[in-house]
C-alpha cells in the first residue's frame, strides 16, 4: 500500500505539499521536485518560513495558517495570486525567472491520532491563462474590426455613430461648436457601371485616403457612411473652419485625377460636400446635425456638384 501511494503521488500532474501543525513540510511530491528544481530531501522537516521566506505573511501563508488553526479551506484565485510559489514550467523559464501561472487550493487535513495537517494543491494553469489571453486579444481584434470599414480601412458607420455621440455630448457640456461634413462621390453609379466594381472599389479606397490626409487632429474622424458616401466629424470647429476643411477635401479628391469619362461634372472623379455646424443645446440631438449636413449636401448636388454648401441651422 505504501508503494502504491508513492506511485500515485509521483504520477499526479499537480503539486502536493503537506504541512504539519507546526507548518513543517512532511510531503513534497515528484511534481514539486520537477517544477521547483528542489529535491524533497532538502525541504522535508523544514518550516514554511525556511522554504518560502518571500511568502511569509502572504495570502498563501495566511490560508495555510487558517487551515491549521481554524479548519478553513481556501481556493486562491489565479487572478489575484498569479504565481505565488517559485515554480517553473521548464528549465528555460527557471533560468529567466518566469514563474508558471498557478491555481492553489489549501485544505485542512485530519489525521487519526495526530494534530491537524494542511495539504496544498498547486495546478499549472499557464495554458489556460494563455488561451484566455489569446481569446481576449481575438475579442479586441474582432471589436476593432467591427468599427472599421472592410474596404477602405477607415471608420465605419458604427464607429461614426459612437464617435459623433461622444463628441456631441462633449460639445453640450462645454458649449462648444461641432461640425459635420456629409460627402457623396459624384456620378459614382456611372463610374461603377462603366469601369466595373473592382475599379469602383479602388476609387473609394483612394478617396478615403485623400479625405484622411486633410485632417490632422486626433479627435477628427472620417468614416464611410455607406456606399459612396463619407462623413467627417469635426469637434470644436466653427462654420468657417469646417468650410475650409471641406474645400480642402474637395480639392484633394479632385487632385487625384481619377479618370471619369461618364461623370457629366468633370473628366475626373469629384465629390460634393454638405457642411453643418451647431453649438448643441440641452435638448438637441445628433440627428439635427446629420439632417442639416444632409440638406446641405443635397443643395451641393442641386448646385452642379463638385462644390461645398453650408447649412447653418442650429448655430
Amino acid at each position: 500500500m505504501q508503494s502504491l501511494l508513492q506511485g500515485v503521488l509521483k504520477a499526479v500532474r499537480t503539486g502536493i505539499i503537506v504541512f504539519d501543525a507546526e507548518q513543517r513540510v512532511v510531503l513534497w511530491n515528484h511534481w514539486m521536485e520537477q517544477h521547483s528544481h528542489v529535491a524533497a530531501a532538502s525541504v522535508l522537516g523544514k518550516a514554511f518560513s525556511e522554504v518560502f521566506p518571500d511568502m511569509v505573511d502572504g495570502r498563501t501563508h495566511i490560508a495555510i495558517d487558517a487551515a491549521l488553526q481554524h479548519n478553513f479551506a481556501s481556493l486562491l484565485s489565479q487572478t489575484l495570486n498569479k504565481a505565488p510559489f517559485p515554480l517553473f514550467v521548464n528549465p528555460a523559464d527557471a533560468d529567466s525567472g518566469l514563474r508558471m501561472q498557478q491555481a492553489v487550493h489549501v485544505m485542512p487535513l485530519e489525521v487519526d491520532t495526530m494534530p491537524r495537517h494542511c495539504v496544498v494543491q498547486i495546478t499549472d494553469v499557464s495554458m489556460a491563462v494563455s488561451r484566455e489571453r489569446k481569446l481576449r486579444e481575438m475579442a479586441l481584434e474582432l471589436e476593432s474590426q467591427t468599427l472599421v470599414d472592410g474596404l477602405t480601412g477607415i471608420a465605419n458607420r458604427r464607429r461614426f455613430d459612437l464617435h459623433l455621440d461622444d463628441e456631441f455630448r462633449r460639445a453640450k457640456r462645454n458649449g462648444s461648436p461641432i461640425s459635420l461634413i456629409m460627402i457623396d462621390v459624384d456620378s459614382f453609379k456611372d463610374f461603377n457601371d462603366n469601369y466595373g466594381h473592382q475599379r469602383g472599389d479602388a476609387c473609394l479606397v483612394e478617396i478615403a485616403a485623400a479625405l484622411v490626409r486633410v485632417l490632422n487632429r486626433a479627435r477628427d474622424l472620417v468614416a464611410r457612411y455607406g456606399g459612396e458616401e463619407f462623413t467627417v466629424v469635426l469637434p470644436d470647429t466653427n462654420e468657417d473652419g469646417a468650410l475650409q476643411v471641406a474645400e480642402a477635401m474637395r480639392a484633394e479628391v479632385e487632385g487625384l485625377c481619377v479618370e471619369h469619362g461618364f461623370s457629366g461634372v468633370a473628366k475626373h472623379v469629384t465629390i460634393s460636400l454638405g457642411v453643418s455646424t451647431m453649438v448643441p443645446e440641452l435638448t438637441t440631438t445628433t440627428s439635427s446635425l446629420v439632417h442639416a449636413a444632409d440638406r446641405a449636401l443635397y443643395q451641393a448636388k442641386r448646385s452642379g456638384r463638385n462644390c461645398v454648401m453650408v447649412n447653418s441651422e442650429g448655430k
